[in-house]
C-alpha cells in the first residue's frame, strides 16, 4: 500500500524533508502517487509538512501503536501479526484465534485491554496509549511439561526487547516479572491447550504487557506502590511502535532458538535474575516460609536453602524478594 511505504519512508528520517522526486523514485511509484499517499496520511492525523524545492517531512510527534508505524522499525515483512485499538485481552483474542486455525507464530498487539489478565486470576492494569499487550500463538506439538520454562524463557525475550531499544536491560523476578530500579515493568502470562487423544499442546499462547509512558498516578490501588514505567524510570520517551517490533523479532527468536531448547537461553536468564542470592519468602496458600534463592535449575525451577537448612526447589507458588515491592521479612 503506498501510504504505509511513503509513511515508513518519511519515518526513516523524521524531521528532514525528502522530496517527492526523491520518494518516487526510492518507491517505484509516480510522484502523482506519493502526493494522494501524503494528503491520505495527513486525513489520519499525521503532521506531514510540505515546503517547495525541499519536498516532504514527516513532523516528529508521539507515535502511535499502529501497524504501520510498528512495520517502519520490522524491517522485514512478518505474516499473521495484527494490531488492535482494544481488545479484552490479547491472550483472549490469541486463544480465539487459535480455535480458529490461526497458524503458528500468529501475533497480536494491542493499544489496550478491557479485562486485562496476569497470573493467578489477577487483572492488569492496561490503559490505552501508555503500555504495550502482546501475545503471540505457537502450536509446538510437544508435552505440556516441555514448555514448563516458557514464562521464564518469555522474560528474557522481553529484556533483550526493551534492551535493544531502551540501552538498558531489565531484572527479572522469578519466575517472569520484568523489574526495573526495583519496580515492576510487566509481566507475563502463557495459557495452553492439549490434544484430548496425543496428549500433545495443541497450542500454546505466551501474553507480555509492559508499562511503557505511565507516571506513578496512572496506576491504581495497590499496584501504584510496586509498579513503574519504562520512561519513569529512565526519564526520556521511548518508542512504544519500536518496541513492540523488537518484541516481534525476540519473540520469533525464541521459537527459534530456546522454545524447544530452554536450556541455550538459561545462562541470560540467571545472569538477569534479580532473585538469586536474595533472601525470600515462599508464599503456598496460606503457608509461609522463609529461604535464600541459590540457583535456577535447568527447568528453571527456583532452588533455595530453608531456614531449617534443607535445599528444595520452588516450581509454584508465590516468591517474594526481601526490600522488593516493599517486602521486608519479620524479624526472626
Amino acid at each position: 500500500m503506498s501510504q504505509d511505504r511513503v509513511y515508513a519512508a518519511l519515518a526513516k528520517c523524521p524531521g528532514e524533508y525528502l522530496s517527492g522526486e526523491e520518494l518516487s523514485r526510492e518507491l517505484g511509484i509516480t510522484r502523482a502517487a506519493v502526493w494522494k499517499a501524503v494528503e491520505a496520511l495527513r486525513h489520519q492525523g499525521y503532521a506531514i509538512e510540505a515546503r517547495t524545492g525541499r519536498g516532504y517531512c514527516l513532523v516528529e510527534t508521539q507515535e502511535k501503536l499502529e501497524r504501520r508505524e510498528i512495520t517502519s522499525y520490522l524491517g522485514q515483512d512478518r505474516p499473521n501479526w495484527q494490531v488492535c485499538g482494544e481488545v479484552d485481552s490479547t491472550n483472549s483474542l490469541c486463544k480465539r484465534l487459535a480455535m480458529e486455525g490461526a497458524p503458528d507464530g500468529t501475533a497480536v498487539i494491542a493499544d489496550c485491554q478491557s479485562a486485562g489478565r496476569g497470573r493467578r486470576g489477577r487483572s492488569f492494569q492496561s490503559p490505552a496509549g501508555m503500555g504495550i499487550y502482546f501475545s503471540i500463538l505457537w502450536r509446538p506439538e510437544v508435552p505440556p511439561q516441555d514448555l514448563m520454562s516458557l514464562p521464564a524463557l518469555g522474560a528474557v525475550a522481553a529484556c533483550r526487547a526493551v534492551e535493544e531499544v531502551c540501552g538498558v536491560c531489565p531484572e527479572i523476578k522469578w519466575p517472569n516479572d520484568l523489574v526495573l530500579h526495583g519496580k515492576k515493568l510487566g509481566g507475563i502470562l502463557t495459557e495452553m491447550a492439549m490434544e484430548s487423544e496425543s496428549g500433545l499442546v495443541e497450542y500454546v499462547v505466551l501474553g507480555i504487557g509492559i508499562n511503557v509512558c505511565q507516571h506513578r498516578e496512572d496506576f491504581e490501588g495497590e499496584v501504584a506502590d510496586m509498579a513503574s514505567s519504562l520512561e519513569t524510570e529512565l526519564g526520556e520517551k521511548v518508542s512504544r511502535p519500536r518496541l513492540a517490533a523488537a518484541l516481534l523479532h525476540q519473540m520469533d527468536a525464541l521459537r527459534r532458538e530456546a522454545l524447544c531448547s530452554p536450556e541455550k537461553w538459561l545462562a541470560e536468564y540467571r545472569r538477569c535474575c534479580l532473585t538469586l542470592g536474595a533472601q525470600v519468602q515462599l508464599i503456598a496458600g496460606e503457608r509461609r516460609s522463609t529461604a535464600v534463592a541459590l540457583d535456577v535449575d535447568e527447568t528453571y525451577g527456583l532452588v533455595v536453602r530453608r531456614s531449617d537448612g534443607t535445599v528444595d526447589t520452588v516450581r509454584s507458588g508465590e516468591v517474594s524478594v526481601r526490600g522488593l515491592y516493599g517486602y521486608v521479612p519479620e524479624k526472626e
